[in-house]
């Protein structure tokens, strides 16, 4: 999909601060941090949202709560907590309709998100 910002990522032809990446998973700092560590991890292979995954996705989505426990330790978060966040469709937040995992901590985090 190459009007997908994400799919442009894994690409190659947008920049991005790549602290991970395997043969299915890519994972980068957000350019609009909301928290001292923001982090997005996406599939690489395009799937735009929540919705759309399928019983062939398990796998997948066992490895990216893999990457993100692993990430998260990484970052010292697992010390004090943090936020995973998946938005789903415009009234949810998703911007990007390529599905994509929010890693954030480093800040007390309120509730409700808003």
């Amino acid at each position: 999909m190459s009007e997908c910002v994400f799919c442009r990522i894994v690409a190659g032809e947008i920049p991005s601060d790549i602290i991970y990446e395997d043969d299915t998973v890519l994972a980068f700092k957000d350019i609009n941090p909301q928290a001292p560590v923001h982090l997005l991890l996406i599939p690489k292979d395009h799937i735009p949202s929540l919705l759309e995954l399928t019983e062939a996705d398990r796998g997948l989505l066992a490895h990216i709560f893999a990457v993100i426990q692993q990430l998260a330790r990484e970052y010292e978060l697992d010390k004090k907590g943090f936020r995973t966040v998946i938005n789903t469709g415009d009234e949810g937040g998703q911007t990007v309709h390529h599905l994509h995992f929010h890693l954030l901590g480093g800040r007390f985090m309120q509730w409700p998100p808003g």
